[in-house]
C-alpha cells in the first residue's frame, strides 16, 4: 500500500501530456500543471482556432494565458529525483491480454521488454536489469518476449532442450539424447540453427531473385498490355478513319447522284413542258380556225359563203410531227440499275477482302513466356553468323569476302556442276538452317535486291515462279528496289512504306511464325512483318538484280 501511495505521489507531479515528472512547471489559470514546453505545444496546435484550453479539464481562455514559472512544485520535483524515483508507468506500459506480460511483477504486471531462453521467463525493463549487471546472467540468451517458453522444455525430464536430433527432426534435451535417442545424429540446437540458417538464407536468396524476376515479367507483361492496348486504339482509330472516308465518299457520291439525276430531271421536264406548251397553243388555234370553218359551213348564202371562203388563210403546217413517240416507261431506272450494280461490285469486295482484315486481327498472338524484342540492342542478342553458299549461286553471281558478298556480274562464273545450283534465276542460300530465333543484317548496293527466307526443297531449276523467291509457297521475300519496297509471298504482292536505307534488318522467330523486315538507319523502322506457320527450316537467301550487290554484315 505504501507502494502505491507513493505511485500515487509520483503521479500528482507528472505532466498528464508527456507522463513524465514536470520539467519547468506551470500552472494554467484551472489550476492543473504541466511542462512548459509541453503546454506551449498544446497550445500552438490550437493557435488557428483563437480557442486555447486545458487538456486535462478542457476548460477555455478567452486569450493565450502567460505562462509563469511555478517554484514550488518546480522544488518538490527536484527533491523527487533526487530521491531516485520516477514516475509511475504509464498505462501503455501495463500488459495487455495480447501482451508478453513480465513474470515477476508482483502488482498490475508490465508488459515485458525481453524474454530469456535459461531463466524461461519473461522480464519488464525494471526487472531485467541484473541480466546486464550480474556476471552470470550476463550469458543468459534474451530473445525478443515470447508466449511459448514452455515449448522449450522437455515434457518428459523438465530440462530445456538444448540439443536437436537430426534422425527424428526433434528438439531434446540432453537426457534425451542418452535415453530414447541414443544413437541417433544429435547435434546442439545451435549448430543445427547455423545449419538450418545458411538453408534459410539459399531460400531467401532464391525467393528473392524469383521476386525480381516476376516483378520483371509483370513490368513486361504491364507493357505488353500497354502496347497491345496502344495498338488496338489505334488499329480502331485508323480503321475509324477509314470508314469515316469511305462514309464520307458514299454520301458525295450520293449526293452527286442526286444532284445530276435531279439538274437532268429538271432539263428534260423543261424540254417536255416548252413541247407541250407549243402544242398547247397549236391546239387552240386549231379550236379557232375549227370554229371558223363551222361557221361558214352554216352559212345558207351561197354567195356569201363563196365570197368568205377566199378570205380564210391557209393553215400553216404543224412543226411538229402529228404524233409524239414515247419511250418505253424506264426514264431513270438505269441509274438505279447502276447503283445497284455498284452496291453489289462494293460488297463482293468488303466480302472478299474483310477476310483478309480478319485474318490481320486474328493473327495478333502474344508469345506471354517469351515477349518479342523490340530495341535493335534486343534484336542483336540473337544475330546469327551467315554466309552464301557457292553450291546454290547462279553462274551469273560473284561471292567473295568469306561468302558473305555477292556481286551481279556478266561473266559467267566457273562453278562446278551442282544440283543445288540456281541455273533461272540470279539467287544464292545461305548453307546454314535457321530455326528458333535469328536476326541477320545485310548492306546493299545497286538498283535491287531481293531479301528472302526459303525452305531448302525449293526448286533450283527453270525461271518459272516455283524457283524465284516469293512467287510460291515456299519463300517469302521483300523486295528492295532504288527507293521503294514490296513483299512477295506465294505470288502475291503486298506494297511496304518505309524510310530508304542501304541496311536491311532480317529476324526471325521460327516458333512463333514471325518473319520481320527492318530498315536500318540511325533508327530501326520496321518495314513489314509476317505472322503465318513455319514447317521446314529456312535458308537466308538473295536474289541480286544487274548493276547491284550485297553483303552480310557481321554483327557479333
Amino acid at each position: 500500500m505504501a507502494q502505491k501511495g507513493l505511485q500515487l505521489d509520483l503521479e500528482t507531479f507528472s505532466c498528464s501530456i508527456c507522463l513524465d515528472l514536470l520539467k519547468d512547471p506551470v500552472t494554467v489559470p484551472c489550476g492543473h500543471s504541466y511542462c512548459m514546453n509541453c503546454v506551449k505545444t498544446h497550445w500552438d496546435e490550437e493557435e488557428e482556432k483563437k480557442i486555447y484550453s486545458c487538456p486535462q479539464c478542457r476548460q477555455t481562455f478567452p486569450s493565450k494565458p502567460v505562462l509563469v514559472k511555478n517554484t514550488m512544485l518546480a522544488v518538490l520535483v527536484e527533491e523527487l529525483k533526487k530521491t531516485g524515483l520516477q514516475a509511475a508507468p504509464a498505462d501503455h506500459c501495463y500488459a495487455r491480454p495480447e501482451d508478453v506480460a513480465c513474470d515477476f511483477c508482483t502488482e498490475r504486471k508490465l508488459k515485458a521488454q525481453k524474454s530469456c531462453l535459461q531463466c524461461l521467463a519473461s522480464f519488464c525493463e525494471k526487472h531485467l536489469q541484473p541480466h546486464f549487471e550480474v556476471a552470470p546472467l550476463k550469458k543468459h540468451k534474451l530473445v525478443e518476449p515470447s508466449k511459448k517458453l514452455q515449448e522449450n522444455v522437455c515434457s518428459r525430464h523438465d530440462e530445456v532442450m538444448k540439443m536437436f536430433c537430426r534422425t527424428d527432426q526433434q528438439s531434446i534435451c540432453y537426457l534425451c539424447s542418452l535415453d530414447e535417442h541414443k544413437g541417433h545424429d544429435t547435434v546442439p540446437a545451435a549448430a543445427e540453427r547455423t545449419e538450418k540458417q545458411r538453408e534459410l538464407e539459399v531460400s531467401r536468396q532464391n525467393i528473392q531473385q524469383r521476386i525480381q524476376d516476376r516483378e520483371k515479367d509483370v513490368k513486361l507483361l504491364q507493357q505488353e498490355v500497354e502496347d497491345i492496348n496502344g495498338s488496338a486504339d489505334k488499329a480502331v482509330e485508323g480503321s475509324e478513319k477509314i470508314f469515316t472516308e469511305m462514309i464520307r465518299l458514299m454520301e458525295k457520291r450520293r449526293s452527286d447522284v442526286k444532284q445530276q439525276v435531279r439538274s437532268q430531271q429538271q432539263t428534260e421536264v423543261s424540254r417536255v413542258r416548252e413541247l407541250q406548251e407549243k402544242l398547247e397553243q397549236e391546239i387552240t388555234e386549231l379550236k379557232r380556225r375549227d370554229s371558223e370553218l363551222e361557221k361558214l359551213s352554216h352559212t345558207q348564202d351561197h354567195n356569201q359563203f363563196l365570197h368568205d371562203y377566199p378570205s380564210l388563210s391557209p393553215l400553216c403546217e404543224s412543226t411538229h410531227s402529228s404524233s409524239i413517240n414515247i419511250r418505253p416507261l424506264r426514264y431513270f431506272e438505269d441509274v438505279t440499275a447502276a447503283v445497284s450494280e455498284v452496291r453489289d461490285k462494293l460488297e463482293d469486295v468488303l466480302r472478299e477482302k474483310w477476310t483478309n482484315i480478319s485474318q490481320r486481327v486474328t493473327e495478333v498472338d502474344v508469345l506471354l513466356s517469351e515477349p518479342q524484342p523490340k530495341t535493335r540492342a534486343d534484336f542483336l542478342q540473337y544475330s546469327c553468323d551467315i554466309t552464301l553458299d557457292p553450291n546454290t549461286a547462279h553462274t551469273h553471281l560473284l561471292l567473295s569476302d568469306g561468302n558473305r558478298k555477292v556481286t551481279r556480274t556478266d561473266q559467267q562464273q566457273s562453278y562446278s556442276s551442282h544440283p543445288d545450283r540456281f541455273n533461272g534465276r540470279c539467287q544464292v542460300l545461305s548453307p546454314e538452317s535457321l530455326t528458333g530465333r535469328c536476326y541477320w543484317e545485310l548492306e546493299r548496293g545497286g538498283e535491287g535486291v531481293r531479301v528472302a527466307v526459303a525452305y531448302k526443297n525449293i526448286s533450283r531449276t527453270g525461271g518459272g515462279s516455283e524457283s524465284e523467291f516469293g512467287f510460291n509457297d515456299k519463300s517469302w521475300m521483300l523486295l528492295c528496289y532504288n527507293n521503294s519496297y514490296n513483299f512477295y509471298s506465294n505470288n502475291v504482292s503486298t506494297p511496304v512504306s518505309g524510310p530508304p536505307s542501304s541496311r536491311v534488318g532480317v529476324y526471325l522467330d521460327h516458333k512463333a511464325g514471325i518473319l520481320s523486315f527492318y530498315s536500318i538507319s540511325e533508327t530501326m523502322t520496321l518495314l513489314h512483318r509476317v505472322q503465318t506457320t513455319f514447317t521446314q527450316p529456312l535458308h537466308a537467301g538473295l536474289l541480286i538484280y544487274r548493276r547491284s550487290s550485297a553483303e552480310l554484315c557481321k554483327l557479333k
